[in-house]
């Protein structure tokens, strides 16, 4: 296999990027501070609509049933792929990437607002007080308009942090963000959800209340960035050439053809999404307490696996970093084996700990953000990222209604083995990319040799 000779890498040594001039150093301070505080409540708003349990539990209670409850996910990856590759051009060519980044924050707020008016009004329910038939049509728009919001604020998030911050630094900024987030999220769901959740005619109005308030102030806090104009210019395309420039950078980048393979293994972590619950739980899938620790080991797991994958990736690189996050990404589906060969009763006591796994994959997801950073020139980085959420979505909309017929047809089992390949294939995977800070190249090497 024939690979480049040099890596396409916009990244200066750490020490090269300091900067003599103390003022440089505070606007530098204040951009991390101000990123920080915008992940932080970010992370706050985002516990109370996790994907793996609350908001199914509100598909169901609104009459979804389990055809569109698996429309979730796939909502979700399209969100975070699509808008992102149509958004791309936009973002390259703003001179100040903050503004976009803080109205996307905004436009996040609108659809929670929008359910939590509907919740509160009633209109919701018919004179019986059943959902009207038209109520998970409705939830599904408003999800889907806020992934699409959410997947092109995560873009600008990155290409700003590209723009604002070191490389050295980044896995610095995310620590900071979930170790001083994910307590606070944590013990905001501890106190609050159980109460919600167990009266859902008024419940699912704060819950939605909550999340707009949270992702409104994260896009209050950007605005104290400050950054220098940018003068990048792009030609506008047709909509397909869009993504027809995200498959030829697949092509002839050969570092980021190895990251596209590593995030289409990892994907297989989505698909397995939203059969967790269902395979540990049972017919106590929606216990209300069962349900409250779930959410809170899920944070947790990414709150203590931050403390020390942060501090590594800044120190030794990405790469190094995802060996580490890939394997424990491919524990949840292995725990699940576990549950699905009949472990019941273990499971029971126990199942928290999947969940606390399962928290591994945020963190994964933002070091293949980094490490895409670290492989593009400044110029493309969105390109890079929009490419990334392309490998990270296609195999989720396409194989994640196939995963849930296998479920139905043949049980949980050999859903659970193929997503443990697939992860142990994407563990192999972290060993085969180049790590372009530290000048070492697996790939490289290996095209030498």
């Amino acid at each position: 296999m024939r690979y480049s000779d040099e890596l396409p890498v916009d990244v200066e040594p750490y020490d090269s990027r300091l900067k003599a001039d103390p003022r440089e150093a505070r606007v530098e301070a204040t951009n991390f501070l101000m990123l920080a505080l915008h992940q932080v409540v970010l992370r706050i708003g985002w516990i109370f609509k996790t994907e793996s349990i609350v908001m199914p539990v509100f598909m169901d209670f609104i009459g979804g049933g389990p055809v569109l409850r698996g429309l979730l996910m796939v909502l979700n990856r399209i969100g975070f792929s699509v808008p992102p590759v149509m958004f791309s051009r936009r973002l390259k060519i703003a001179p100040r990437k903050k503004w976009l980044f803080a109205i996307c924050s905004f436009g996040m707020s609108v659809p929670f607002l929008v359910l939590a008016l509907l919740w509160w009004s009633g209109a919701w329910q018919d004179s019986a007080g059943k959902p009207r038939w038209w109520m998970p049509v409705v939830f599904l728009v408003l999800y889907g308009v806020f992934f699409a919001l959410t997947g092109m604020n995560q873009l600008a998030a990155h290409a700003l942090q590209g723009k604002v911050v070191r490389a050295a630094a980044r896995g610095r900024l995310f620590t900071i963000g979930v170790v001083l987030g994910a307590p606070l999220a944590i013990a905001a769901a501890w106190w609050c959800m159980p109460a919600w959740l167990a009266d859902p005619q008024t419940g699912f109005g704060a819950i939605f209340a909550c999340c707009a308030m949270a992702f409104a102030v994260s896009g209050l806090s950007v605005l104290g960035i400050r950054e220098e104009p940018d003068d990048f210019q792009q030609a506008r395309s047709p909509l397909w050439e869009y993504f027809h420039h995200s498959w030829q950078l697949i092509e002839t980048d050969a570092n980021a053809r190895a990251l596209a393979i590593l995030a289409v293994l990892f994907s297989a972590t989505f698909m397995l999404f939203p059969h967790y619950v269902a395979v540990v739980g049972g017919d106590q899938s929606f216990d209300l307490r069962r349900m409250t620790l779930w959410v809170c080991a899920q944070n947790a797991g990414t709150a203590a696996l931050s403390l020390v994958i942060g501090p590594l990736a800044d120190r030794y690189g990405n790469r190094k970093a995802l060996h580490s996050t890939m394997i424990g990404v491919a524990l949840a589906p292995l725990i699940a084996v576990v549950a699905a060969l009949g472990a019941t009763e273990l499971m029971a006591d126990y199942s928290w700990v999947m969940f606390v796994t399962i928290g591994f994959t945020p963190v994964t997801i933002r070091l293949l953000a980094n490490y895409a950073l670290e492989i593009a020139p400044r110029h493309d980085h969105p390109k890079y990222l929009s490419a990334l959420g392309l490998c990270l979505a296609l195999p989720v909309v396409i194989g994640a209604p196939l995963v849930g017929v296998v479920a139905r047809v043949a049980g949980y089992l050999p859903v659970f083995v193929a997503g443990l390949v697939a992860l142990l294939l994407a563990v192999w995977q972290t060993f085969r990319i180049a790590e372009p800070r530290h000048g070492e190249s697996s790939l490289i090497e290996e095209a030498i040799q």
